[in-house]
């Protein structure tokens, strides 16, 4: 079955490039043949079938190439299939051959080659070959991203992924490189040595924490994803990044780590997830939005990663188990209710040409599917029963507070990650209930909002399939756990799969009976309000008989307490124009939150880079007279520090 999903999704790859907008159809049946295949496999592997390899007879860089399948790849391989298969559909309607008959032929092909080069990323046991199928990862998804390139921004949003992609990737190269020169060749797998190969997880950590978006190493996350199609950002937030998660996950059950590594990975994801979901809340563009609460998640997913690590290093700790379950099923859901909400966002777009939330407002009237999905996604992502983002984040949890109760060392790290995680909970609250309210409530703000026209059928089926998704990992997760189990075991083989925890099970009743108890309050409340005779009117408008949609909260007005709270670190820019005069015309506020770390640190960084250079560019002259006068001044030098009693 993978050799199956290879095979198709080359095929759909080769047919959208030969064909161009001839083969729609064709590339979007062969893509949902070859998701349908690796999700087969990749299923077949986590619920009981013995993990699959195959070694080619050829040499492919003079390597053979050597793929496997395990519980862990299989896990990460469930989701590329999934998204990867809904965007193809929604993207048949959303990025159409007749309103872009220019690029989307070329989109098709790019998104097989991202498909295709994910799973070779997931099935490579092969360091050079793994590497390959990286970079045609990272081009891909950069041709994703700037299929819209008569842009600026997305010209300049493509350039600093890409940017940030190499960077990332020349610390791979070492990792493969040094990895290498140890073992004497390129063949990964388990490797239980203590000696020299502990340092190499930090080079690890750098490369995949760039892709999968780690605080501060998301430069690239926030222009890319808001930037990019709306079925792009969804694959890029909902899978692309969970490829550096996958990495750090895989070798650091394979290799031996730092003592300290459970400490830092763990402090790394929870200082992510704050400050992601603090940059989040101060957003105005809805796709930045979901753009910096994917830096939020990552975060989730990495504490729990760093629990695991703690817990394996004491004794494999029961505790490290559940924490890393929580961070594993968390790469699901939060690929589940991401993929649902660009998803969404994709929608409100089509329908009003922007993604500024001032501009939006009143859409649930034209648009309420795409609200009603858009909802449940917020709920899930703000991690509220009981749908899937309260279970993963609640194993997590789980973990966390059982470390705590341990007379150890990890007490130190479980108690301040929680607390973290439960500030960033709340916060990811407010967030996304401003985002909500701000789209979808109240009145439209611009004529765009008030002419705006639910999507297709192509676009809402996806959305749908991912809802429920969310909706049964949430009130039945212990359904999952066998096959979660093996996806624990395959990262350390000392957790076996077994029944699921107590908690979990105990759970998931509760949930469902929360969820039936609500449905039948909400049925009786309605039918309560409905017949009592109660007669409709106009509330209380405080003298104000014609109101308008200025007068209602935007989304800087909304988050201006919190976001002053990370004033230090969010830095505002501010254009006020007040009112003047006893009757004012007219008063206007602008609020922009600059990407801090690209545009107040590198940026600079990379000014005074570019000076020295430009002045060392100078400096070749191209006369021997000025190359002579470059060495009379070095002796000069030399003599001077020797004459001082320096040692030139």
């Amino acid at each position: 079955m993978p050799g199956l999903f290879l095979l198709v999704a080359a095929t759909g790859l080769g047919a959208s490039i030969a064909f161009g907008p001839r083969c729609a159809r064709l590339w979007l049946g062969l893509t949902l043949v070859g998701t349908a295949a690796a999700l087969t496999a990749a299923l077949g592997v986590l619920t009981g079938t013995p993990e699959w390899t195959w070694r080619s007879g050829f040499l492919v860089g003079g390597e053979a190439l050597y793929f496997r399948l395990d519980g862990l790849s299989a896990w990460f391989l469930v989701l590329v299939s999934v998204v990867g298969g809904l965007g193809a559909v929604y993207s048949r309607e959303y990025w159409s051959d007749a309103h872009n008959p220019a690029s989307a032929p070329r989109g098709r092909a790019w998104w097989s080659a991202l498909v295709l080069s994910m799973g070779l990323v997931l099935l490579c046991s092969n360091g050079l070959h793994f590497l390959i199928a990286w970079e045609i990862f990272a081009l891909a998804a950069y041709f994703l991203i700037t299929l819209d390139r008569a842009q600026r921004a997305v010209r300049t949003a493509g350039w600093v992924y890409l940017a940030a992609s190499h960077a990332g990737t020349v610390c791979l190269f070492a990792f493969f490189g040094l990895l290498a020169a140890h073992t004497g060749g390129w063949e990964l797998g388990p490797l239980r040595d203590p000696g020299e190969l502990k340092p190499l997880f930090w080079l690890a950590l750098a490369g995949f924490g760039v892709k999968a978006g780690l605080f501060p190493l998301h430069i690239w996350l926030p222009s890319a994803h808001a930037n990019a199609p709306s079925h792009v950002s969804a694959i890029m937030s909902g899978v692309a990044i969970k490829m550096g998660i996958y990495g750090i996950i895989r070798f650091s059950g394979w290799l031996p780590v730092p003592a300290t590594a459970g400490w830092v990975v763990m402090g790394l994801g929870a200082v992510s997830a704050v400050l992601g979901i603090a940059f989040a809340l101060a957003q105005n563009d809805l796709k930045r939005l979901l753009a910096y609460c994917s830096v939020e998640n990552i975060g989730i997913i990495l504490v729990g990663l760093g629990a695991a690590l703690l817990g394996r290093a004491q004794g494999n700790a029961a505790w490290g188990r559940l924490a890393l379950a929580g961070a594993l099923l968390h790469v699901w859901n939060h690929g589940a209710f991401k993929s649902l909400l660009f998803f969404g966002a994709g929608s409100v777009v089509q329908a009003t040409g922007t993604r500024e939330m001032s501009r939006l407002g009143g859409l649930w009237r034209a648009l309420p599917w795409t609200t009603a999905l858009f909802a449940l996604g917020v709920l899930a992502v703000c991690g509220l029963p009981p749908l899937n983002g309260f279970v993963s984040e609640w194993l997590v949890y789980l973990g966390l507070f059982d470390a705590a109760t341990q007379r150890a060392a990890s007490v130190w790290a479980a108690l301040p990650a929680a607390i973290l995680l439960a500030m960033a909970g709340a916060m990811a609250l407010a967030g996304f209930a401003k985002a909500a309210a701000v789209v979808f409530l109240g009145a439209p703000r611009t004529q765009a909002a008030e002419r705006a026209q639910e999507c297709g059928g192509l676009m809402r089926s996806p959305m749908l399939v991912l809802a429920g998704g969310c909706v049964i990992l949430g009130l039945a997760p212990m359904l999952f756990w066998p096959t979660l189990a093996r996806a624990v075991g395959s990262w350390n083989p000392n957790w076996t799969a077994g029944a699921a925890p107590a908690p979990l099970t105990a759970l998931s009743a509760a949930q469902i009976a929360v969820a039936l108890l609500a449905g039948g309050a909400g049925v009786w409340l309605w039918r309560k309000v409905r017949g009592n005779g109660l007669r409709r009117a106009l509330t209380w408008d405080c003298g104000y008989a014609g109101p308008t949609a200025r007068m209602q909260y935007t989304s800087a007005s909304f988050a201006g307490i919190v976001t002053g709270w990370f004033g230090w670190l969010l830095q505002p820019e501010r254009q006020l124009r007040r009112p003047r005069g006893p009757l004012p015309a007219a008063a206007s506020e602008f609020v922009r939150v600059p990407e801090t770390v690209l545009e107040r640190v590198l940026g600079p960084v990379g000014t005074c880079v570019m000076r020295v250079s430009e002045t060392a560019l100078r400096l070749q002259q191209g006369r021997l007279q000025a190359y002579i006068l470059y060495v009379l001044a070095g002796l000069i030098a030399m003599g001077m520090l020797v004459l001082l009693g320096g040692q030139p």
